[in-house]
């Protein structure tokens, strides 16, 4: 079989646009990266134990790509295409060292160019010997429901218009994922919320998230959104919902659980 690469520029794959959109879940054929000048190439290993390698080809942010060439969003093919698990997991995964090798070129500490550690998603910087692994960075998002059987929603200023989704935000340090989901409700919407349950995980490499899904309920207070990050949040009911996030992504899993009463 001939090699295979994804193909990606920051967190977006590339596809030459006389391709189907259905075959980026397979990687594209290597040779195809004789079509840009001196891209990051490397390989990582598979995460289940099996000695294969998933190649890369990475073009740097700045490239213009050539007119026969097309971006798509790795945020969006979670819902746009028929991606299998395995895939899906293997394109995050991918996508997510591409961002950090182009962060880690140089060490933190002294300045040098690190050198790659060969098969590993590691590098090491050959002058004072810092190890650079990729970032995580743990972000919690909550499904927040009342006694009513309600959902809490909130309009995020980031979000396109008319979406809502869940309170989120990311982990401090010394804070457990339990304080985290108190905090970001508590200074987002000012409201205090109970028994919180971890529910599922998603990695979300845009660009080195590792997103944790909990449930909890609502105790006290008035929703009052804090206008720098969230401008309005309400309880819905299942037969009144707003516009949605997209299938795929952790926000509408949780959405999806609490309709269906799959928890």
């Amino acid at each position: 079989m001939e090699r295979q690469a994804f193909f990606f520029q920051g967190d977006s794959l590339l596809l030459p646009v006389n391709v189907p959109d259905s075959q980026i879940e397979g990687g594209l054929l290597f040779e195809l990266s004789k079509n840009f000048k001196n891209p990051d190439i490397f390989e990582i290993p598979e995460l289940d134990g099996s000695p294969d390698l998933i190649t890369v080809v990475s073009v740097p942010p700045a490239v213009v790509l050539p007119e026969e060439w097309k971006i798509i969003p790795v945020r969006g093919i979670l819902s746009m295409f028929s991606v299998s698990g395995d895939n899906a997991n293997r394109i995050i995964r991918a996508c997510h060292i591409t961002q950090w090798r182009w962060d880690s070129r140089f060490c933190g500490t002294c300045g040098v160019k690190n050198d790659d550690v060969p098969m590993q998603a590691q590098r090491i910087c050959p002058r004072c010997g810092r190890m650079e692994f990729p970032r995580i960075c743990p972000a919690v998002i909550t499904l927040i429901t009342d006694n009513e059987n309600r959902i809490l929603l909130a309009h995020n200023k980031r979000f396109k218009a008319g979406v809502y989704s869940h309170i989120s935000g990311f982990n401090e340090a010394g804070e457990t994922l339990e304080e985290t989901v108190v905090r970001e409700i508590r200074e987002e919407i000012d409201i205090e919320v109970k028994d919180i349950v971890y529910i599922k995980s998603q990695p979300w490499p845009f660009p080195s998230s590792l997103m944790l899904g909990f449930k909890a309920r609502y105790s006290s207070g008035t929703i009052k959104p804090d206008g720098k990050e969230i401008e309005d949040a309400k309880w819905f009911t299942k037969d009144n919902l707003p516009n949605l996030p997209a299938e795929g992504s952790l926000s509408r899993h949780l959405i999806n659980s609490w309709i269906n009463e799959t928890f």
